[in-house]
């Protein structure tokens, strides 16, 4: 047995543990999209005025992650000039006086550090979050799904990052979903914590994309992860999986056999802006809720015979 210093030590450091880095896998072709995204990443289509992916990049600054890591692919090239500083257009703005779209741009490029990994094939959400290994190094991270926009009071990943400081193991984001809807999500079997009003879980296993009949739970797996650097480790050690691809699920279902999981029912409305019928409706949600559009747009919307 190591001297109780020792020990001590130990348990010090891991209770410190923070989650600085967020990592958003973004190297799919966004198919559902055609023929819009033959020519641009579905993580830049517009929600009001701002691309999805500037929501989730915004969510996670907000929860306090500093560094940012984008998964990228083939034809993502506009991702990285969005974040980019964009000179000849700061030049204009500045030299026609507009001053608050120069505030705009400039708040963009100069909003966090962010560093970029090129997928060179399209291997699964797995794949991808393993790309990300020797950036994210031997530290807890954050994974967000940028088509998963989630308008909350307090940020979904940052309530998830709460449970994490508490916890000190993986937190997931999960959502009831009912009845044969469930069938499109990784779902969890769960053990309720006491004393948590059913919000916090124990997870016990994971299926992904189970039928009705089988399914454990109706607690369905959202895209919002808080992962320690462990997950790195199975998701090496696992074969591919449904579609030839490396499934995060079953890197997950290897990582509890080594470490504990939470699963933490977030505040907050999700919108599946990787969905046309959900783009749409988070279009007009956040249209509605935005200053000096709003008020005019829903009036728009009441002349409408719908």
């Amino acid at each position: 047995m190591k001297p109780a210093h020792e020990r001590r030590s130990n348990t010090d450091r891991r209770k410190t543990r923070i989650v600085r880095k967020a990592v958003f896998p973004a190297a799919g072709l966004g198919t559902r999209f055609l023929p819009a995204t033959k020519a641009q990443p579905k993580e830049m289509l517009p929600l009001v005025d701002k691309p999805i992916i500037q929501y989730g990049v915004e969510e996670a600054m907000a929860s306090g992650c500093n560094q940012i890591i984008i998964i990228t692919g083939r034809g993502k090239q506009a991702i990285e000039d969005h974040f980019d500083v964009s000179y000849e257009l700061e030049r204009m703005l500045e030299d026609r006086g507009k001053t608050e779209l120069l505030k705009i741009v400039r708040s963009i490029s100069d909003m966090i550090h962010v560093a970029y990994i090129r997928q060179k094939e399209a291997l699964g959400l797995g794949h991808a979050i393993l790309t990300a290994r020797e950036l994210v190094g031997d530290e807890a991270f954050a994974v967000l799904l940028a088509d998963d926009v989630i308008d909350a009071q307090v940020p979904c990943l940052k309530q998830l990052i709460g449970v994490f400081e508490e916890k000190q193991c993986s937190v997931i984001a999960t959502q009831a979903v009912e009845g044969a809807a469930i069938s499109s999500y990784g779902v969890i079997k769960t053990k309720p914590v006491d004393g948590s009003n059913g919000k916090l879980h124990e997870v016990l296993d994971l299926v992904e994309k189970p039928k009705l009949q089988d399914a454990p739970s109706n607690l369905a797996v959202i895209g919002r992860y808080v992962l320690t650097p462990t997950v790195f480790e199975t998701l090496a050690s696992i074969s591919p999986g449904a579609g030839g691809e490396l499934q995060l699920t079953d890197g997950l279902r290897q990582l509890l056999k080594k470490e504990k999981m939470y699963a933490l029912v977030y505040e907050g409305r999700r919108h599946d802006a990787g969905d046309k019928l959900g783009f749409l409706k988070a279009t007009v949600e956040f249209a509605l809720k935005r200053e000096g559009l709003g008020e005019a747009f829903r009036e728009y919307l009441k002349s409408l015979k719908l």
